[in-house]
């Protein structure tokens, strides 16, 4: 598979299903991410991997100049409908950004980048586009926590990965994040974090509501839908998962990872 067919299979994955919708759920992260990036007035900001805008939005709002970039056109026009403060909507590939060297003062990426295939390529390219002195600032899915778990539970089902990508939920990893960005990083933090979800009441209704409108579970699902034995598996295992995360009424705690680092000079 070439690198433009495997971009053009990303964006219509994550323009399936309902990916608003799910985003909603997890909409208090784009805050915290602001919060932690230390975004204010006058600040050039970009958003890499923005989906709906859950963290350009805030951004924006406090007065910073923000970009917010996304591989799925479809995903970016949600959030321009959306808005209610003034930002730059562009579409972009998180593994070369259409922006000068040093652009931004600070970058961002709230459960976005990763999802690119090629870390090592997203990294660079955050660095690039990011001021030295700058920040970049990043909120991610562990591999321990419900979705990171979720994504193991998917994998067996899933279609092989291509050449060279590595699993999204390793960007919840600091160590992970510091084979990728090394001494061109100082001043790191990374802290974990839990987000309450009790949008679904049952385990049962998180595996259909997933099945139904989140890209990545939508895309495992059609790898196998010739084979009903192995979907009845796949949806007994996402439920199982939800039981076992189940703290109580059907909500579930979430876990990220909040990264900050300033780039280098």
């Amino acid at each position: 598979m070439t690198d433009t067919e495997l971009k053009s299979k990303h964006r219509a994955m994550w323009a399936s299903g309902d990916y608003p919708a799910v985003a909603d759920l997890v909409a208090p992260l784009g805050p915290a991410l602001v919060e932690a990036a230390g975004i204010g007035p006058g600040q050039r900001v970009l958003d890499v991997g923005a989906g709906t805008g859950n963290a350009a939005l805030p951004a924006a709002r406090t007065g910073a100049d923000v970009t917010a970039s996304d591989l799925t056109p479809e995903l970016l026009r949600v959030g321009e409908q959306r808005s209610d403060t003034k930002l730059i909507w562009t579409e972009a590939d998180a593994e070369a950004l259409p922006f000068q060297d040093a652009e931004f003062d600070t970058v961002i990426s709230c459960i976005g980048v990763m999802f690119a295939p090629h870390h090592e390529r997203a990294a660079a390219e955050l660095l690039r586009v990011c001021r030295p002195g700058g920040t970049i600032a990043l909120a991610s899915w562990t591999p321990e926590g419900f979705i990171g778990q979720m994504f193991a539970v998917l994998k067996p089902y899933a279609a092989a990965p291509p050449p060279g990508s590595t699993p999204p939920p390793r960007w919840g990893d600091p160590a992970h994040l510091a084979s990728l960005f090394g001494e061109r990083v100082t001043g790191v933090s990374a802290r974990r974090h839990s987000l309450r979800v009790d949008h679904f009441g049952t385990a049962e209704a998180f595996a259909d509501y997933f099945k139904r409108n989140y890209g990545p579970t939508i895309a495992v699902y059609r790898n196998i839908a010739a084979d009903p034995e192995r979907v009845a598996a796949l949806d007994a295992a996402l439920t199982d998962l939800a039981r076992r995360f189940d703290v109580g009424d059907g909500a579930m705690d979430w876990e990220y990872l909040i990264w900050t680092g300033r780039r280098t000079a």
